[in-house]
């Protein structure tokens, strides 16, 4: 086995080159995915701004917890439990300072 080749199971925890291989181009593919991914929480935490700067100007509250429990409730039936964690962290993300 050469260096690269050691280097690149090393990395991936491969035990064959051609899983090094797979797992490699798997990786560039979640890399991408979570860029994306988060990409959309920023535009989502964008929308946010407009939604509550729209309530807060109408004299309304900052947060409408109908509407998140909404959300959560979306996320956890999407994603089950783990769901209704990462809606949380997206609607902290989301509120802004409060």
């Amino acid at each position: 086995m050469t260096v690269t080749e050691q280097t690149t199971t090393e990395k991936t925890g491969a035990r064959t080159d051609e899983a090094a291989t797979v797992i490699t181009g798997a990786r560039e593919r979640i890399d991408a995915l979570d860029d994306r991914i988060i990409g959309l929480i920023q535009e989502r935490m964008a929308v946010s701004a407009v939604i509550q700067d729209a309530r807060l100007s109408s004299g309304g509250r900052r947060v409408n917890l109908a509407r998140e429990m909404e959300v959560l409730g979306h996320y956890r039936d999407a994603l089950g439990k783990p769901g209704t964690s990462l809606a949380m962290t997206m609607l902290e993300l989301c509120r802004g300072r409060i």
